[in-house]
């Protein structure tokens, strides 16, 4: 298709539709009616030959061409808004701009109040909006428009990518009250024998995390003997509670499901189960005012501020001087305009 010969406006619609699932709410966000919305899809769906949307229930479903699509024009609109405002000095306090930030259910059960209290002090008339890592990897990653930074362990960065340290975590276990490992030393030879749950975070496959943790078990001697995947941390220790299985995951995630299941923590068989959590952005938004406003407000609410230990997984490292304009601890991946490799939390 010559795209001369296509009207940009239908493209604006289908943008509004994408994003609202509703004519209704696109018409109202477009401030147009919803015949018009209607009619502009219409005109769409004949000039690329697919419906784009169907009906279902109450919402409009994407098609497979649309869904294709929809990540692209999400990016092409924010750089046209961008561009046309770009010149216009950025207020945090009065900004109702919306931040998007992808973490796992650790981060949004355990890091989530700390960063809620800060967002609504530092950007009182912003939107945080908090997505899973599935979302993430489903629109294309930092590089896809939808997300503006993630939460993730510590892992070589991807071409055009940056990151600052926030904290260092250690894992332990779970296992049901009664467990015949509850109270006990966890040995080596216990460890291989029992029966483990695996977390999958990223459409159904194992995260960076997930990642890391069978690279240190191997390095270890140790091996786990996978009797179940499940794509949350809290769905490993509402199944551990309830059958001999065992869960791994971050003490302070276990801490918070004590108070939720009868569940016990058990220390690894070793030391040295730990990793840093990082704070992870594209350079896609690396010198937007406001993104970097955003970012600075998810470090000052989640950084611990004690230095990292040098142990367990990614190799921990001390804490860096702040670089003049970027947030501190920043490590960049790459270089920018290379193709972008997919990350997972």
């Amino acid at each position: 298709m010559n795209i001369s010969a296509l009207d940009l406006n239908l493209l604006l619609v289908l943008h509004a539709v994408l994003e609202e699932r509703s004519a209704a709410r696109a018409a109202r966000r477009l401030r147009v009616t919803p015949s018009a919305v209607s009619n502009s899809l219409a005109r769409l769906r004949a000039q690329l030959g697919d419906p784009l949307v169907v009906r279902s229930g109450r919402g409009l479903v994407p098609t497979p061409r649309a869904q294709q699509i929809a990540p692209r024009l999400r990016a092409a609109f924010g750089e046209i808004a961008g561009a046309i405002e770009g010149d216009r000095a950025f207020d945090p306090r009065t900004t109702s701009r919306t931040f998007a930030i992808a973490c796992s259910d650790v981060d949004q059960i355990c890091s989530l109040p700390a960063l809620a209290r800060a967002f609504a002090a530092e950007m009182p008339r912003a939107v945080l909006r908090v997505a899973s890592v599935d979302h993430l990897e489903a629109t294309g990653g930092l590089a896809g428009g939808d997300i503006d930074a993630a939460l993730a362990p510590a892992h070589p960065l991807p071409p055009g990518h940056h990151a600052a340290d926030l904290y260092e975590q250690d894992s332990v276990f779970l296992v049901r009250r009664g467990h015949p490992c509850a109270g006990r030393p966890m040995t080596r030879e216990v460890f291989n024998a029992l029966r483990h749950i695996d977390i999958h975070v990223a459409l159904g496959r194992g995260g960076i995390g997930n990642r890391a943790a069978h690279e240190q078990l191997a390095a270890l001697g140790l091996h786990r003997d996978i009797a179940m995947t499940v794509p949350s941390f809290t769905a490993a220790a509402v199944a551990a509670a309830s059958t001999d299985l065992v869960a791994g995951m971050p003490r302070r995630m276990a801490e918070v499901l004590l108070r939720l299941a009868p569940l016990v923590i058990v220390e690894p068989p070793m030391p040295g189960f730990s990793f840093r959590i990082q704070l992870v952005w594209h350079e896609r938004t690396h010198l937007d005012e406001g993104a970097r406003c955003f970012r600075e407000v998810v470090i000052a609410a989640l950084r611990d501020p004690a230095p990292p230990r040098q142990r367990g997984f990614g190799g921990a490292r001390g804490p860096e001087k702040a670089a003049s304009r970027a947030p501190p601890l920043e490590r960049r991946g790459g270089k920018p305009g290379r193709r972008r490799t997919r990350s997972s939390t």
